[in-house]
């Protein structure tokens, strides 16, 4: 049986989600964006005996205490609180696991601790550079102040209907509808469950989706010092020099082949957006390209494959951006190999 208890660190009190009576090597999984631990459950029964499954909410998210994010510090707010919480429950080295943006701050816990991290899962993971407001595999800033990038990248009305708790689907913007048309490829069969770890997002300047600055560069805003999407803001958050990482721990880079969150063409990529049409303005191509975020994120783990670290990467048909949710039996062959084989 999953149950949830809180967790107090030297950092704040952390709600997690554990398989009463379970020992054996921990997995420790940490979700994404607008999610909670929730979205981890059907992993944590599914893995065998011999594993621990930790499931953690972040700050702002399902039932942990919802401390203010500083963006300014990339994803390390969330990271940080990751480090006490392994602290707090006596864990040596564990396999981390990180979707979406989980992925990103498994990535800055790797960077930061690599010491502690056995093996390491990337799921659907946002890019090391960010997410928008760059271009090539290299992560080059579209303009120096991340124009097109972080908060004001959210839509106002999916922000009001989350903070509303809108259960329903009769907005395209509701966060059920989110969760049909962008999270996985193919509505999920029980989906009440993920709509309601979804509306445990706190949202505000220092939450979800954060505070904005104007900006003279399309689309006319660049990301503020607070809250959730500016912390992923490719002037805030940038791992480039992934190579460096030692020890260097196995890494598994596991995504869906249709997901169209963390894509080289993004829907939630302001630039690809304007590039369709769909956000007036766009200044073309030569100026305001679309992130490659699948390319950079490739390309950074080939200069960690190439620095001596075990990288594999394993593409999954009819999967969106929740592999784990809609082709499980995949996916948990895939990390019990990189598990066993850690």
């Amino acid at each position: 049986m999953i149950t949830d208890r809180p967790i107090a660190t030297d950092r704040l009190t952390v709600n997690h989600a554990e398989i009463e009576g379970r020992t054996g090597e921990p997995v420790v999984l940490v979700h994404g964006n607008v999610s909670s631990g929730v979205f981890w459950h059907p992993t944590m029964t599914g893995l065998p005996d011999r594993y621990r499954p930790l499931a953690p909410d972040l700050r702002g998210f399902g039932g942990t205490e919802p401390l203010p994010v500083d963006a300014t510090r990339g994803l390390r707010d969330h990271s940080e609180d990751l480090l006490s919480y392994l602290q707090a429950l006596g864990l040596g080295p564990v396999h981390l696991v990180g979707w979406s943006m989980g992925g990103g701050v498994a990535l800055q816990l790797l960077r930061d601790h690599p010491e502690l991290v056995r093996s390491l899962t990337l799921v659907n993971p946002v890019s090391p550079y960010g997410f928008g407001g760059t271009h090539g595999v290299d992560g080059r800033l579209n303009s120096p102040d991340g124009a097109g990038s972080g908060a004001g990248g959210a839509a106002p009305e999916f922000v009001r209907l989350l903070r509303e708790g809108e259960s329903g689907a009769d907005s395209p913007f509701a966060p059920r509808s989110v969760l049909d048309s962008a999270y996985v490829s193919k509505p999920l069969a029980e989906p009440d469950r993920y709509v309601a770890a979804m509306l445990t997002t706190r949202t505000g300047d220092d939450h979800y989706p954060g505070d904005t600055r104007p900006s003279d560069t399309w689309p006319g805003s660049a990301p503020g010092a607070r809250g959730v999407l500016n912390s992923m803001a490719p002037t805030h958050f940038r791992i480039d020099d992934l190579e460096l990482v030692d020890p260097k721990p196995p890494i598994l880079w596991i995504r869906g082949s249709a997901d169209v969150i963390v894509s080289d063409t993004s829907l939630f990529d302001l630039a690809h957006l304007g590039a369709l049409g769909a956000v007036p303005g766009w200044p073309g191509e030569a100026t305001c390209p679309a992130q490659p975020m699948v390319s950079q994120t490739r390309a950074a783990l080939a200069h960690y494959a190439a620095a001596g670290g075990r990288v594999r990467e394993v593409v999954i048909e009819d999967a969106g951006h929740s592999v784990h949710l809609e082709q499980p039996k995949q996916f948990l062959a895939a990390l019990l190999e990189t598990l066993d084989g850690a």
